[in-house]
């Protein structure tokens, strides 16, 4: 059987390469596309944005797959959508899945479009592979855990849905190789996805609602050996790559594993002529003594760790997202890690319900006192299955869901006392905020600056496209993420007396995935 996937990016780094850095791949469908392969099938790809989805009918008239799979967030449904209208209009014969959190959280939604012939609710692996199974038998698709499936005669057929997947050694290593076409840099750093599931609510996330749509336990973890097995096959493939971004809601959600794996890559690195570096998130709990935890990341060669901070309102975390450490929780992690040589960034948001000028003023201020390596600033977006959606929607907030347009980089709720103006003013003035005095001011005005132009669509393209011509003048290529950005401005201006020391994502525009949770490894 012939499968291609369809994925979307409503921010390209450019028509034809679409993902910027290696790290914007998704989990889920390269895992399917892998267990498809392993089983015999074929699979393909198309990364569509809206300069290119007329070109969808041609990928399938070149390819002529026997299932189309489409995969969305919240925000990239509409494209999702144009482009399965398109593709029903003219191949009405082919099957067509939907899959990915919106599909998970809305499955009703999406099927009422008409444009689906199934939808996946939760994890798609087997499901999928049933269906291409079912489907090669040339039976029409039914009783498989997972999917609703609409019948020929118009009915829709509801399945059970199937536990979580326990063992997830048991998945081939993700198919990576059928994205290297649609990135710009694909020696860029990758991620490596190492468990599922958050053991956490945070009112912003998706997860209290994703747990509940399959039995079993909800957070899993790859075994260390695994996990340095996938590195090791990558660092084969390509001996030059130097670091890894190891993905997970927590590397402390299991201490005891945390400490195997970090002897895992100790022990891989020392095989290796040029070791890895590796970074991770780490949520914070109350009270929590990170010495043994940081000592052993230091040992295995981790240069970094990202924290969420996410407001320095102790009021705000703990009564509208549902986050119950301290600041003093907070600054004691980072001063441990910095005793053990690691870099730290913070994830902060902006733009809360509830959120008053003063609350994003302590959010400033423990920036100040912890002085991060680099910062992650995301505008609040309320994502239509979370708990702060449906708080938006009570306090009248909004009256159906958020444009997507740009998402996480502008402001799109009016609050009362901090609007919208405000918001997207302190968004942007951030760099100066946290580190006046303590870096050059040239240089948090230039970041300043990076923050405006990377909230517009058209405005960061026409950076990238400048800065890529300048470089290509002088033989060298572009990268636009933020660290690369960050690094070259230092570079340029000659400010060598500040240390470059690995990603400085200050704000320059390109918000992590991770500040709202990261539902990736969904279909």
């Amino acid at each position: 059987m012939n499968v291609l996937f369809i994925h979307s990016e409503q921010d390209p780094y450019s028509p034809e390469k679409p993902l910027e850095i290696l790290e914007r791949i998704q989990f889920g469908i390269s895992y399917i596309s892998a267990l498809l392969k392993r089983e015999g099938h074929e699979t393909g790809l198309v990364v569509l944005c809206d300069e290119t989805l007329h070109t969808i009918e041609e990928h399938v008239r070149k390819t002529d797959p026997d299932l189309v799979c489409f995969t969305s967030v919240f925000t990239e449904y509409g494209i999702m959508k144009r482009a399965a209208a398109l593709v029903k209009n003219r191949y009405p014969e082919k099957f067509t899945l939907l899959g990915g959190p919106h599909a998970t959280l809305r499955p009703d939604d999406c099927l009422a479009e008409g444009l689906f012939d199934a939808i996946c609710v939760g994890e798609g692996e087997y499901p999928t592979l049933e269906l291409v199974r079912q489907l090669a038998a040339g039976h029409y698709p039914s009783r498989i855990p997972n999917l609703i499936i609409r019948r020929p005669d118009g009915s829709v057929e509801r399945n059970e849905p199937r536990p979580f997947l326990q063992d997830l050694d048991e998945l081939p290593f993700p198919d990576r190789e059928m994205w290297m076409p649609w990135v710009a840099n694909p020696t860029s750093r990758p991620s490596v996805l190492v468990g599922r599931g958050c053991p956490f609510s945070c009112t912003y996330c998706s997860n209290h609602a994703l747990r509940r749509t399959s039995p079993g336990k909800y957070v899993r973890l790859r075994s260390p050996r695994n996990v340095a097995e996938e590195i090791s096959a990558l660092k084969q493939a390509e001996p030059n790559f130097s670091e890894v971004y190891l993905e997970v809601e927590t590397l402390g959600v299991n201490r005891d594993w945390a400490l195997e794996l970090c002897s895992e890559l100790k022990r891989i690195n020392a095989g290796f002529q040029a070791p890895i570096t590796f970074g991770a998130n780490l949520r914070v709990t109350p009270n929590a003594d990170y010495e043994e935890l940081f000592a052993a990341l230091a040992d295995a060669n981790f240069r970094f760790v990202n924290i969420g901070l996410e407001s320095g309102s102790e009021r705000i975390r703990r009564e509208v997202l549902k986050r119950r450490y301290s600041n003093q929780d907070i600054i004691r992690a980072v001063e441990t890690a910095r005793r053990h040589g690691l870099q730290v960034g913070l994830y902060n948001l902006i733009g809360l319900p509830g959120e008053k000028p003063r609350d994003f003023r302590e959010t400033i201020q423990v920036n100040r006192v912890c002085q991060p390596d680099w910062f992650l600033l995301s505008v609040f977006y309320p994502y239509p299955g979370t708990e702060l959606y449906d708080t938006c929607l009570r306090l009248d907030l909004m009256d159906g869901p958020a444009d997507p347009y740009m998402e996480r980089r502008r402001p799109v709720l009016d609050l009362p006392g901090f609007s919208k103006r405000q918001v997207g003013r302190r968004r942007d003035w951030f760099p100066l905020l946290v580190y006046r005095g303590n870096r050059p001011t040239r240089e948090l005005l230039w970041l300043v600056a990076m923050a405006k132009i990377y909230s517009n669509h058209r405005f960061a393209d026409i950076h990238r496209r400048i800065m890529e011509r300048y470089y290509a003048r002088r033989g060298r290529s572009y990268e636009s993420s933020p660290e690369i950005l960050f690094a070259r401005r230092r570079e340029v201006e000659g400010e060598d007396g500040a240390e470059i020391t690995g990603p400085d994502l200050v704000a320059a525009g390109r918000e992590t995935e991770l500040s709202q949770g990261d539902d990736r490894h969904l279909y």
